[in-house]
């Protein structure tokens, strides 16, 4: 940082040289007053006098100022401890008065950045709703087309067409779940008792033809298990672990789905996730991989329907060393 921002500077350069030239002032009146035969002592002993003056107001300005900054610190500290999307206001009656003026003005703009971030999420929302339709219209006819045309050119394309519809209805689900998970969307009245083992063993079934393209084995072990949370938002974090695994996993590997009370893991055996990375998974559109088709929004979604259920994710090697072990630990 210059040292013409540096508040301690400013006041050493501002404070200390009034006061040693008040103080000089003072010693050559002291001298000049002096017997004639003492000036020399006298002399001395003010020089000796004004660097330890000049020395003990330099520390004494230096520590008043850092003590004086201290709540400063704090708020830096605290902000910087923040997440990139927790835009909370700051809590004013806990700064000294100097600050509040500060603290209300970085409210008021992480008022209109949230805003902001609400006008857009709830933007990517409407549109991704009014796109399920039409996307889900064009689906069922690609679908009636290809049971009905054969030849291999016109079939290819049908393929090709229907497998990005796929995809583009796959990303506006995606675009919904992150919108619902929203915890200003979050609805705690659609709260209710659920089998988590019975939202499981139906997410599972849906990736059976996905996984068999690979000819990845996937399997599950699941144990009774209730839970209370959102059904819509589970089985959107149930499919996105188990999608996420299967897209990850080379073919010919396996992705298991354990189920115990109060717990669901998802392992899979493909390259894995470095420990330094494992929390850069969860932001929005990073994705490890380029090779691999996704918009990175997957395990994002996860973490805010996990994060708006009191429910903990994280991210370890799999008892065989090679892969990923995605838990979620409900309380």
């Amino acid at each position: 940082m210059s040292s013409a921002h540096s508040i301690r500077l400013r006041l050493v350069r501002w404070v200390i040289p009034p006061v040693l030239l008040m103080n000089l002032a003072a010693g050559a009146l002291a001298y000049m007053l002096a017997p004639a035969h003492l000036r020399e002592a006298v002399l001395r002993t003010l020089v000796l006098v004004e660097i330890v003056f000049a020395l003990a107001c330099v520390a004494l300005v230096w520590f008043s100022v850092s003590n004086g900054l201290q709540p400063l610190n704090r708020l830096r500290a605290d902000l910087n401890a923040r997440g990139g999307d927790d835009l909370a206001p700051i809590a004013a009656d806990e700064v000294p008065y100097e600050l509040e003026p500060v603290v209300s003005a970085f409210n008021g703009l992480l008022a209109k950045v949230g805003e902001g971030a609400q006008a857009r999420q709830d933007f990517l929302a409407n549109v991704a709703h009014q796109l399920r339709t039409p996307l889900a219209g064009l689906r069922t006819q690609l679908e009636w087309l290809s049971a009905r045309h054969a030849e291999p050119d016109t079939a290819q394309s049908l393929r090709l067409m229907l497998s990005a519809t796929e995809r583009m209805i796959r990303q506006t689900n995606q675009l919904l779940s992150l919108a619902r998970a929203e915890p200003q969307h979050f609805e705690k009245t659609r709260l209710e008792a659920l089998a988590l083992d019975a939202l499981v063993a139906e997410a599972v079934q849906s990736f059976v033809d996905q996984a068999a393209l690979k000819s990845i084995d996937i399997g599950f072990d699941l144990q009774p298990a209730t839970i209370t949370g959102d059904r819509f938002l589970l089985r959107d974090l149930i499919d996105n672990l188990i999608d996420n695994a299967i897209r990850y996993t080379p073919p010919h590997g396996a992705v298991t789905v354990t189920v115990r009370p109060g717990l669901l893991v998802v392992e899979d055996n493909g390259p894995g996730i470095p420990p330094a990375k494992r929390e850069l998974v969860f932001s929005r559109y990073v994705r490890l991989d380029d090779k691999t088709h996704g918009s990175g929004l997957g395990l994002a979604i996860v973490r805010d329907i996990a994060i708006v259920h009191g429910a903990k994710l994280t991210i370890s090697d799999p008892p065989a060393g090679q892969g990923a072990l995605f838990t979620v630990k409900f309380s």
